[in-house]
């Protein structure tokens, strides 16, 4: 075995070089791999290769790796090593997916005045071009941007793709995302830690996800690290992501990730394959492109031959740079000697360069907010839809507004018309998704105490505000991430509880209730702690002040199948509740009677008012 001894005490620098260089010359470099992961499918979209020096060298960590290289001057040879040793090891392994593999600016450079030879190359080890993502690791290349860019132009050819990599650590990489337009960009991970706890990096994260959409890139975090990273980063619209939490790097890397449902949003969805709500792909028309060369006389032909034709998207090698609007064409070939002049021109010279462009993943209403802070055109000639940077389809306008009325019509079917909260089909479709899950979870039912006489005596409006005042005191102390609130009509309310400290915001939301309640009641009934109302006998009976019941079933993993079954056992544990004084909370410690696989009882929560 090969004693590590200190170059700085051995041999100094000389030390350093020589033993990098026997690492290169050798190829003794370690790939590892760590999966870069679709946030809301759970689905692996490929891996970043990274390198690790000898297990028994100084050298093995990468920042020591790349500091030898630097001061020992084998930059682009360390770089060049690391591209090879990354992509052979993948194509061995046969992982799936795309491969990303880092490179220097300048070493893109210097490869890219041969591009037949690393495409030769990735033939030779039987790895499809383009599935290879290569990461500019820099920010400035010394190089110039406009050679860069030639140079990047020359790999798209060839099926390469170019992502840039720790977006926000410099300003120089915001340039490059606008000369390079990177298929991929990825965000630095000090934009990712701890970005629950700051509103600054919630609304940097938030431009950069709007500029991605855009600019038709794909945004990539990195670093995730804890469960409220992860979901921050899904509720900004952050489509992928990689970090420790997900997955660590290893030579032998998983090929799936495991179900967590207490920490990863999609695992109710991939395992019902359930979605909240449409997304862009279900807008999709299949329009076929025309490559930027095509001439403009092409596009005229098919604009007259078709008059429903109302935009052509213009692409290269599958990527979407622009846009040809029916109306501006035939506007500009109706003018004298236009179509003579410019008919036999590449296409990109007519076309609208800086299109709507969005990801087929975004869903309807982020979508519908872009296209209505975007410019009039975009609603009247559509936008274009990609899939993995990569051109899919075109959307209209008109298709959009469609799908958001059937929204609208949908949510105001099932929603509450009082409280606009989920009525019984989202709350009913809910517990069934969480049963599917097999995730553990509470369900607290919350009914008001002798609110019908409150409601003959005050009257419907006073009514209204007593139920509206539960609601929103239910919203406020409910986790907006991990809890559900719904209204299952007149005064009962259903929460379905994953947060943690379920039972402190219950009980808290308890107390606040007490406290503002009080006001929806005349000075005196607050005097005498409650009212007289008149029975069916002509007698008066006294009621306390109006109070509120909370109802709490635990629910594990397999002891019910249905919310036919939670509708049971929660009426119960309501009944509980409203037999104790005053704001209660009651919680069902039994356990169920019979296994849930044999429960006969047909019991909803629209039924146990």
């Amino acid at each position: 075995m090969q004693t590590c001894v200190e170059p700085t005490v051995r041999d100094g620098l000389a030390g350093w070089c020589h033993e990098l260089e026997e690492i290169i010359g050798q190829r003794k470099l370690q790939p590892v791999f760590q999966p870069i992961v679709d946030l809301e499918t759970g689905v692996i979209l490929g891996y970043e290769g990274l390198i690790r020096g000898p297990s028994d060298s100084m050298l093995h960590s990468p920042m020591m790796l790349f500091e030898a290289a630097e001061r020992c001057q084998m930059l682009l040879a360390l770089d060049q090593a690391c591209l090879r040793t990354c992509a052979e090891r993948f194509a061995e392994l046969s992982l799936p997916g795309l491969l990303f593999v880092n490179t220097s600016p300048e070493t893109l450079l210097v490869q890219g005045q041969r591009p037949a030879a690393i495409f030769s190359f990735f033939s030779q080890i039987g790895l499809d071009s383009k599935r290879v993502i290569l990461e500019l690791t820099e920010t400035r290349p010394n190089g110039g941007y406009l050679a860069l860019r030639e140079v990047t132009d020359r790999c798209r050819q060839g099926g390469l793709r170019v992502a840039l990599d720790d977006l926000g650590e410099g300003f120089s990489n915001l340039r490059l995302w606008s000369e390079l337009r990177p298929d991929f960009v990825k965000l630095d991970k000090h934009f990712v830690q701890n970005i629950h706890l700051d509103p600054l990096k919630e609304q940097f994260v938030r431009s950069m996800v709007d500029i991605s959409r855009q600019s038709g890139a794909l945004l990539v975090a990195e670093g995730i690290e804890s469960p409220a990273e992860l979901r921050t980063l899904c509720r900004l619209g952050v489509r992928y992501g990689q970090g420790y939490l997900l997955a660590r790097p290893q030579a032998h890397p998983v090929l799936e990730l495991p179900l967590q449902n207490d920490m990863l949003p999609w695992a109710g969805s991939r395992r019902l394959g359930l979605r909240n709500q449409p997304l862009a792909r279900d807008l999709l028309m299949e329009v076929a492109p025309m490559e930027s060369k095509v001439a403009n006389e092409a596009a005229y032909r098919r604009f007259a031959d078709h008059p429903d034709c109302f935009a052509i998207p213009v692409v290269e090698d599958g990527v979407p740079v622009g846009l040809l609007r029916r109306h501006h064409l035939l506007e500009s070939f109706a003018k004298p000697f236009n179509r003579e002049l410019y008919g036999k021109k590449p296409c990109h010279m007519m076309m609208d360069k800086q299109p709507l462009v969005v990801n087929a993943d975004i869903n309807i209403q982020e979508l519908s907010s872009l296209v209505v802070a975007a410019e009039q055109r975009y609603l009247v000639d559509g936008f274009i839809i990609t899939e993995n940077g990569r051109y899919l389809g075109m959307g209209t306008g008109f298709a959009l507004m469609r799908k958001i009325t059937e929204l609208q019509l949908s949510a105001a079917r099932y929603a509450n018309p009082l409280t606009g909260l989920p009525g019984n089909v989202p709350i009913n479709e809910t517990i069934d998704r969480l049963l599917g899950m097999q995730s553990p979870f509470v369900v607290a039912y919350a009914d008001l105490d002798h609110f019908k006489p409150f409601n003959d005596l005050y009257g419907y409006a006073a009514g209204d505000n007593l139920i509206e005042l539960v609601a929103h005191l239910l919203l406020e102390h409910a986790d907006p991430e991990r809890d559900f609130v719904g209204h299952v009509g007149g005064d009962d309310f259903v929460v379905l509880m994953q947060s943690e400290d379920w039972e402190a915001r219950l009980r808290l939301m308890l107390r606040e209730f007490g406290q503002q309640a009080s006001q929806h009641f005349s000075e005196a009934h607050r005097a005498a702690g409650g009212f007289e109302v008149a029975v069916r006998s002509g007698e008066t009976m006294f009621l306390p002040l109006t109070t509120l019941s909370l109802g709490v079933v635990k629910v594990q993993a397999g002891q019910y199948v249905s919310h036919h079954e939670i509708g049971a056992v929660t009426a119960d544990a309501k009944k509980q509740a409203k037999k104790m004084p005053g704001n209660s909370l009651f919680v069902e410690r039994r356990q169920p009677a019979k296994p849930a696989a044999v429960c006969d009882c047909q019991t909803d929560l629209s039924s146990i008012r």
